[in-house]
């Protein structure tokens, strides 16, 4: 279920002002659906997954609170729109635990580092998650198919490839969202390579890989607070059912 957000179809707010809001309804979405995370991870990996991407969000979402006292322009036109994505990857990569705190860490800082200036468009967000993704895939060294978050990423990183430069931000994150959620779904026909996952073999078949559905979070909460992941993960036929 998908709660929409009216600041986020908006284009003409500046490209802080949306980083922000978005590492915000990010936070939210991990917040109400933590349980659902963790109950998932259960079944395929520590169970710790929902736990520790909340953390890392209630983190990144405290920094922005106290540099909104620190005087520094965060907002305006002039704001660096990666200085919340920076934020956030900061908090993923100092405090959280886990194989994919430091994972989202990298997708952040990589996206913080495209967006430099005020804009946040088509062509920034890009060129930052596909940066992200080389640097998680050369840590990792987990590739499509593995059954990992890069195969949510990946697609993802795709549709953001295919979408012209002249691409409102909003309708490019859309599309990446879109086919990060085809990607979620695909991981459960899939057969584990890595990870905790890897060790159960057929047990972990019909499920959807955790750090996967976190992406599609991250890509969904662009345009509003995600409060139910059981849509998505409901239905999905295994490998072995055709």
């Amino acid at each position: 279920m998908l709660e929409q957000d009216t600041q986020a179809t908006v284009t003409a707010v500046t490209g802080a002002a949306f980083t922000e809001g978005w590492m915000r309804r990010w936070g939210a979405s991990a917040r109400a659906t933590e349980a659902q995370l963790t109950s998932l991870d259960q079944r395929v990996g520590d169970g710790d997954f929902g736990t520790n991407l909340r953390a890392g969000l209630v983190a990144a979402v405290a920094a922005l609170d106290a540099s909104a006292g620190t005087g520094a322009p965060r907002t305006g036109p002039s704001a660096a729109a990666g200085g919340p994505l920076r934020c956030a990857a900061t908090a993923f990569l100092d405090g959280v635990g886990g194989t994919s705190g430091p994972l989202f860490g990298l997708l952040l800082e990589e996206v913080a580092l495209a967006a430099v200036g005020p804009v946040l468009d088509t062509p920034t967000l890009r060129a930052g998650f596909c940066r992200g993704l080389a640097a998680i895939q050369r840590v990792g060294e987990a590739r499509p198919g593995d059954k990992t978050l890069v195969d949510a990423l990946w697609p993802a990183c795709e549709a953001l490839r295919a979408c012209p430069d002249t691409a409102c931000r909003e309708a490019a994150l859309a599309e990446a969202a879109r086919a990060a959620r085809k990607g979620v779904r695909g991981t459960a026909r899939l057969r584990a390579r890595r990870g905790r996952a890897s060790y159960l073999g057929e047990r972990a078949e019909g499920v959807a890989d955790p750090g996967a559905v976190g992406v599609w979070l991250l890509f969904a909460s662009a345009g509003g607070v995600v409060t139910d992941v059981a849509p998505l993960l409901t239905h999905i036929p295994s490998a072995t059912s055709g």
